[in-house]
């Protein structure tokens, strides 16, 4: 019966959305504010229905109702609860469920606390993210209903891809589609303005927040999801260039562009067509993303679904709204004013030249992830785009980026002072240089980039840090005058410069995992020991357990570091009888922010085994700096003046004099 209701609330959401989508239009038109009030309204309650439907599934999966083909496909009665719970997701039906919940928490999100927002623009958003809403809901229905029932239920599932077992999946999708699914609401915004034919700053100021909220959910998401393949996969790596991380990668380019091009909307009342165009752009490539996910075009660890009518209806989905907000767009957007003018020497134009690299980094991975499926569609021939072409062709789009972030923040809006700029950034250029004349000389003159990365990433982290100092005066102003200018900077101006460290921590991390990592391949008996870098690994043995729903070969290492014991280690072979797959299961020691880490094959009869064993450096800062620029994000996302917004229509109509 549980399943029934549950499909029963998608057709009632369905049936609100399609309300949803053409009542407030109708009373924007007519300008009846009842039918522009009933956007508010379905919105909660569709929120409702979906979130009813998700349960009815979560409740289907705990309770294992193998009845359900969804629950009997991704399911087993012996999984642990964790991984029944995850399982609702962890497959195409489900996911695509949790998309929509995501999708109708947004809307109404919008409508709850959209208090501020004018009601002729908040009635076209609604409307607009109703349009999207009933898209999905019909591709659920008609393609990917999660409620079908077997007519002869089986005793027990099959349980869940081996692979998803993993605490990651509990944290990795929700993030990602809060991410994906969050730029919808830009998308709706731009499409309303459209719509109304009127933008302006304030409407920069309305969308920014769920931008950010969007832009912070999506560096998370990604961040969690590189994490769980560098452990779970066994490969040892963070980034494979996969077409499914790409699919991540792009959005999160347009959306970090898409938030930067809204401050300068915001502040100077400039930009305001390229907004809106990015504001379409990046919601397009999540929809795009959506598509490579789900159609069966890609081959992947990351995909969900090869059905092709599946792709077809999401082709169809991305060409409707894709194409008509490009329609919208090329018809209205030459209407809209232009904004305010500044030089090119001024933040305004630093965060022009950061939209021009973004975009264009955001291009190649465009190009390099589609261009292989695209030769395939039309000559038949299958060729690989990896690593080599995105590190050539990414890598030299970004290092300009990087170079010129610090100089953004110091930069005076309207018209700036590059000169002054560099003086401020003495100390961080000198620090770099610094950074890079040590590296060269630990390395005794091996020609590589390495040291170059290096004092970039110290130059983009030296550079938030001299934002901050020069905003406060800490060095040349007493202490209490210092602390008191600290404590009255907005919280944006601490969040941009903490989302600027994480991407320098980041990039630290990176250069010294990539240029710096040991690797060593052995085939050890018990008792057998071998070295990396100065830890001392000996082969214990291999020792059997029994899990909930699988069989372990756990091998055990001791690792010594100058002498003492500073650990054990334990890498696995994992068997899941239900679904007759064997993982290999990876062991991690951290040690600051560096790690050691071993994978094992196939034990052998005499009892050894091949053992791939990796020493990372610093290799954890990838990570720190994701959470670090997602933490700078909050900050941002707490300022007063993003958290209250527009004044409230009656205060506005108050401060204006009278005639």
């Amino acid at each position: 019966m549980i399943p029934e209701l549950g499909h029963y609330a998608l057709v009632l959401a369905l049936a609100l959305a399609l309300v949803q989508s053409v009542a407030p239009i109708v009373g924007v038109r007519t300008r009846d504010d009842a039918l522009m009030r009933l956007g508010s309204s379905t919105a909660l309650v569709q929120f409702g229905f979906v979130a009813f439907a998700f349960a009815a599934l979560v409740t289907s999966y705990l309770t294992s109702d193998f009845s359900v083909a969804n629950v009997y496909e991704n399911s087993h009665s012996l999984m642990p609860t964790i991984y029944k719970f995850t399982s609702t997701w962890g497959n195409h039906e489900g996911s695509m469920l949790l998309w929509v919940l995501i999708l109708s928490l947004f809307g109404a999100l919008v409508a709850a606390f959209g208090i501020n927002l004018p009601a002729t623009l908040k009635a076209n958003v609604l409307a607009v993210q109703a349009w999207i809403a009933s898209a999905f809901y019909l591709f659920i229905l008609f393609t990917s209903n999660p409620f079908l029932r077997l007519a002869n239920p089986p005793f027990e599932g099959r349980a869940l891809n081996p692979v998803l077992q993993d605490p990651g999946l509990a944290i990795h999708p929700p993030f990602l589609y809060l991410g994906y699914v969050g730029f919808s609401i830009a998308f709706s915004f731009a499409a309303a303005a459209l719509i109304e034919g009127r933008i302006d700053a304030a409407w920069a100021r309305f969308v920014r927040p769920w931008i950010l909220v969007a832009w912070m959910a999506l560096t998370l998401g990604i961040a969690m999801g590189s994490y769980w393949a560098y452990y779970e996969l066994g490969w040892g790596g963070w980034w494979f260039w996969d077409p499914v991380e790409n699919a991540s990668l792009m959005p999160w380019l347009a959306g970090t562009a898409l938030l930067h091009s809204a401050v300068v909307m915001e502040k100077r009342n400039a930009l305001k067509i390229w907004t809106i165009l990015l504001a379409v752009l990046t919601f397009s490539l999540s929809l795009i993303g959506t598509f490579l996910v789900r159609s069966g075009v890609l081959t992947s660890v990351h995909a969900f679904a090869n059905d092709p009518t599946r792709g077809i209806f999401i082709l169809v989905i991305l060409v409707v709204f894709i194409g008509g907000a490009l329609g919208l767009f090329a018809w209205r957007a030459p209407l809209l004013k232009q904004g305010g003018l500044f030089a090119p020497i001024s933040r305004e134009g630093a965060l022009v030249l950061n939209n021009l690299f973004l975009t264009t980094a955001c291009l190649t991975v465009l190009v390099g992830t589609l261009y292989p499926i695209a030769l395939e569609a039309l000559t038949g021939e299958k060729i690989s785009v990896g690593a080599p072409f995105f590190n050539l062709t990414f890598g030299p789009v970004f290092i300009p980026l990087l170079l010129a972030m610090p100089f953004g923040p110091l930069l005076a809006w309207k018209r700036g002072d590059i000169y002054g700029v560099a003086q401020r950034l003495m100390a961080a250029g000198a620090l770099a240089i610094l950074a890079v004349a040590i590296v060269l000389v630990a390395q005794y003159g091996r020609a590589t980039l390495a040291p170059f990365g290096i004092g970039l990433a110290v130059f983009v982290m030296g550079g938030a840090v001299s934002d901050m100092v020069e905003r406060t005066g800490v060095f040349r102003l007493p202490g209490a005058t210092a602390r008191a200018r600290a404590r009255g900077l907005p919280r944006s101006v601490w969040g941009t410069a903490a989302a600027h460290f994480g991407i320098g921590l980041t990039l630290l991390g990176i250069v010294c995992v990539t240029h710096w990592s040991d690797e060593k391949i052995v085939e050890l008996k018990p008792g057998e020991s071998t070295i990396v870098r100065h830890y001392h690994l000996t082969f214990e043995g291999i020792v059997p357990r029994q899990g909930p729903n699988y069989r372990d070969q756990i091998a055990k290492f001791t690792v010594r570091s100058g002498g003492a014991v500073v650990g054990e280690m334990m890498p696995s072979k994992r068997t899941f009888v239900a679904r007759d797959m064997t993982t290999t299961e990876s062991a991690l020691m951290t040690r600051g922010v560096s790690q050691l880490y071993i994978s094992i094959g196939d034990a052998r009869s005499d009892g050894s085994i091949a053992v791939r064993i990796y020493y990372k450096p610093l290799v954890l800062l990838i990570w720190l700096g994701a959470v670090v620029m997602a933490f700078g994000g909050g900050l941002s996302l707490s300022d007063r003046r993003l958290r209250v917004g527009a004044p409230k229509p009656a205060a506005r109509a108050a401060m204006q004099p009278a005639e």
